[in-house]
């Protein structure tokens, strides 16, 4: 029986590979590479044959053992085909990982949405075991949330349930990647922070961000380091990302009742007082019922919740 399974986490800033085992949810070995600027069909296709061809050749578990690969693709996917129908954070459409993966590789591939294929690890292996009410958010380049109802994964009429990223929040809001306006996700994604974050420092205001990265691009500790220094654009913005989060949470809480919320991402594993602020106003938030009763948690899998899930595919 084969034991191992390549889950792959693919999204708008890195594509994460890895080996795992089936049985105990153990990743036994990794690649990681950047997607930030890479775009288009030919571009995604060509960085994920390669990043599994660099893990095949860093791992010890032969091919022949390896049962799947899955993965975890962000934006909307027909899973039967193993399509990404449209993914506006990649700049893809329709691009078919199926059909050249099974080719290259000669093992079955298996896709899904990567929230909801990090939502199956976290259930799995992490922090959902033994809940089977739960609704899980990541918040990265977009924000994200994977449904579980009964035990399994909810995919919603037209298999893109979860889709919390844009849910609007300001009628006459920012313009977001999606083509509407006002989604929570042009407001309290890492990007939207990112985006605000240098939007004010080109029109002059002071942030030590600029003393950790000359680049224009900033990540997860970048913005915790410039929290220590209780600097004033960084929090300003912060703060600002967690009064939406904690607003579209609460209107979770109120409208699912879910028992058990999943918070992930990098903003959240890395930064406590985003977490800990967003679980606080949420609670203020919601309806007094919903907020006794639903529990918080951090994704106890932290980045490796969507390849875990994503190895998981083949047997769900």
């Amino acid at each position: 029986m084969k034991n191992f399974s390549i889950g792959i986490d693919l999204g708008g800033t890195k594509i994460l590979a890895a080996v795992v085992n089936l049985e105990t949810g153990k990743v036994l070995s990794e690649v990681k590479n950047k997607t930030k600027k890479i775009r288009g069909n030919d571009d995604i296709l060509k960085i994920t044959k390669e990043t599994t061809e660099e893990l095949l050749e860093k791992t010890n578990i032969p091919l022949a053992e390896i049962k799947s690969i899955g993965l975890g693709l962000a934006g909307q996917v027909d899973r039967k085909n193993g399509i990404l129908v449209n993914a506006v954070n990649l700049e893809c459409k329709n691009l078919d990982f199926k059909t050249p993966l099974e080719k290259k590789f000669g093992i079955p591939v298996y896709t899904g949405n990567d929230v909801e294929v990090a939502t199956l690890g976290e259930l799995k292996f992490g922090a959902g075991v033994k809940c089977d009410e739960i609704v899980c958010i990541f918040i990265g380049t977009g924000i994200g949330s994977g449904i579980v109802s009964s035990g399994k994964i909810r995919l919603g009429a037209s298999e893109t349930a979860g889709e919390i990223g844009h849910i609007i929040v300001d009628l006459n809001g920012r313009a977001c990647s999606c083509g509407a306006n006002g989604c929570l996700e042009a407001y309290a994604s890492r990007s939207a922070i990112e985006s605000r974050i240098l939007g004010a420092v080109k029109k002059g205001r002071n942030s030590v961000i600029t003393d950790f990265t000359k680049s224009s691009s900033i990540s997860s500790k970048h913005i915790k380091k410039a929290l220590e220094a209780h600097d004033e654009v960084v929090t300003q913005y912060v703060t600002e990302a967690v009064e939406y989060l904690s607003g579209g949470i609460a209107s979770i809480m109120n409208f699912y009742n879910p028992k058990l919320i999943i918070l992930g991402g990098g903003l959240i594993q890395s930064v406590d007082e985003f977490y800990f602020n967003t679980v606080k106003k949420a609670r203020m938030k919601a309806l007094p019922i919903p907020s006794r009763k639903t529990e918080f948690k951090k994704a106890a899998l932290g980045d490796y919740s969507g390849v875990v899930g994503a190895s998981l595919l083949c047997l769900n």
